[in-house]
């Protein structure tokens, strides 16, 4: 089909969100495969010129938006309103839902060892995360999980590029050990002036032999 790329990039800004690929396919009669090749194509050509567009992919979807470098320009003509923030409770809420998908709010709380009525609030106002329906459990309560507006602020595609969480274990007294660290603890020499104390120590002791 001619024009195929025009065609996408007409969607993709009149949509004004992520369109999944199999919209794309009803719409172009083409295979997927087809169409990831003309995106990627786009991508790399919106990526070398000098434009403030950009084409990221979110989960199955693909969004036309403007880049990030773009957005202190863009923001105080479109809104001239207090720009919202994050709080740090929230951030922390919002790393726990996003590396525990469909997490109920006793448990984030439980997590936190607060109460996050109020950060749970802020980000479902912020749509950055929502309701992932009923636990089966005593009471049904409701579990949450990020959004695709998470996954856009972000500029992830999706959880699977969450970073690693590093492994920990918990020690006789509870509290997280990272592995790392036992590793580099292990290792370690003695302080010069431990290793001194122990060899004087030892001198003493072998001193104190032959002379029983």
């Amino acid at each position: 089909m001619k024009k195929t790329k025009a065609i996408i990039e007409a969607i993709l800004f009149a949509a004004g969100r992520p369109v999944e690929i199999k919209e794309l396919i009803t719409v172009l009669e083409l295979s997927a495969d087809e169409i990831k090749l003309e995106i990627q194509n786009m991508q790399e050509r919106y990526n070398k010129e000098d434009r403030g567009l950009e084409i990221i992919k979110i989960e199955n979807g693909y969004q036309l938006c403007s880049k990030k470098e773009c957005y202190e320009y863009i923001y105080p003509i479109l809104d001239n309103r207090v720009k919202p923030s994050i709080s740090n409770a929230a951030m922390e809420t919002l790393a726990i839902i996003a590396y525990n998908p469909k997490i109920t709010r006793a448990e984030i709380e439980t997590i936190r060892g607060v109460n996050s009525d109020g950060t749970i609030y802020k980000l479902l106002e912020y749509n950055l995360i929502e309701d992932a329906g009923k636990l089966d459990a005593p009471g049904r309560p409701t579990t949450y999980k990020t959004t695709k507006e998470f996954l856009k602020l972000f500029g992830m595609a999706n959880l699977e590029e969450l970073p690693e969480l590093p492994r920990y274990k918990l020690d006789e007294n509870e509290q997280i050990v990272i592995d790392e660290l036992l590793e580099e603890k292990k290792e370690a020499p003695f302080p010069e002036g431990e290793e001194l104390e122990n060899k004087q120590e030892k001198k003493n002791n072998e001193g104190n032999e032959e002379n029983e």
